[in-house]
C-alpha cells in the first residue's frame, strides 16, 4: 500500500503538491491524470523518496519512506518520461539486468527477469544493442523493461506511452494487465486515458497540486475535459 497524508511540496514560492492525502491499495490499478504542471510527477516522486515532502508524510507498506529508502525503492518501481536519465550500462540487456543484479539474485533468475521484461516491450532480440544508438522510443522501452525486471510490488509509469509505436503500446498494455492480475499495484501518470481506461480501477485527477476528482472512469469521465485530460 502507498499512502500520503497531507503531502505538500514546494519549489521556492510555488506549491506543486498541496495537502494531498491519497491511498493506493495493493493490487490496485490507478490512473493519475491531469494537465502538464498539475503536480502529477512531483507527487509520484515522493513514493520512493526521490523527493522529500515539505509537509505531511508518505508511507509504503506501512513504513515511512524516509525511514527506509531502500525498502521503498525496492517496493516501488519508477519509469519516467526521460529514459536517458536512468541508464547505467552500455547495452540493453546489461542495463535491464542492473537492478536485479543489485538485489543479489541468482544468475538464472536475473536472466529470466531480463528476458521476460524485454519480451514485454518487444525488445527481446535487442539485448546486445548499444543503448546510446537506440531511438527515443526504443530507449523508453528499455527504461520500462528495467523497471519491470525489478518485479516491484508497486509500479509507477510516468507518461509511458509517449514515443511508443502502436505494437509496443499494445504489448505494454497487455503486460500491465498481466501484472495487475497477479497483484502488482500499477500507477500510470498521464493526460490521456485512451490506452488505460479499461484497466483502471480508479482515476485520480490533479489540478494545481490538489486532488479534484477520484473515482471510477465512468464517474469522473464528465470532469476530465475541464482539467485538460483526454477522455477515453
Amino acid at each position: 500500500m502507498i499512502r500520503t497524508e497531507g503531502l505538500v511540496h514546494r519549489y521556492g514560492e510555488t506549491t506543486a503538491v498541496d495537502d494531498v492525502s491519497l491511498t493506493i491499495d495493493d493490487g490496485e490499478f490507478v490512473v493519475l491524470a491531469g494537465a502538464n504542471g498539475s503536480g502529477k510527477t512531483t507527487l509520484v516522486r515522493h513514493f520512493n523518496g526521490l523527493l522529500e515532502p515539505d509537509e505531511g508524510e508518505v508511507r509504503v507498506d506501512g513504513v515511512r519512506v524516509g525511514d527506509d529508502l531502500l525498502a521503498a525503492r525496492t517496493a516501488v518501481g519508477m519509469v519516467f518520461q526521460n529514459p536517458r536519465d536512468c541508464f547505467v550500462a552500455a547495452t540493453v540487456a546489461a542495463d535491464v539486468a542492473f537492478g536485479p543484479e543489485n538485489l543479489g539474485l541468482p544468475r538464472e533468475e536475473i536472466d529470466r527477469r531480463v528476458a521476460t521484461a524485454l519480451a514485454a516491450v518487444g525488445m527481446d532480440d535487442r539485448g546486445e544493442d548499444r543503448v546510446d544508438r537506440l531511438s527515443g522510443g526504443e530507449q523508453a522501452r528499455v527504461a520500462i523493461a528495467g523497471a519491470l525486471a525489478m518485479e516491484p510490488s508497486h509500479l509507477v509509469l510516468d507518461e509511458p506511452f509517449g514515443g511508443l509505436d502502436w505494437p509496443a503500446r499494445r504489448r505494454l498494455v497487455a503486460h500491465l494487465e498481466s501484472l495487475h492480475r497477479r497483484g502488482t499495484s500499477v500507477i500510470v501518470v498521464t493526460h490521456d486515458l485512451r490506452d488505460v481506461d479499461r484497466l483502471a480501477d480508479r482515476v485520480v485527477v490533479l489540478s494545481e497540486g490538489t486532488v479534484v476528482a477520484d473515482g471510477a472512469v465512468a464517474s469522473v469521465g464528465p470532469e476530465l475535459v475541464q482539467y485538460d485530460v483526454r477522455p477515453p
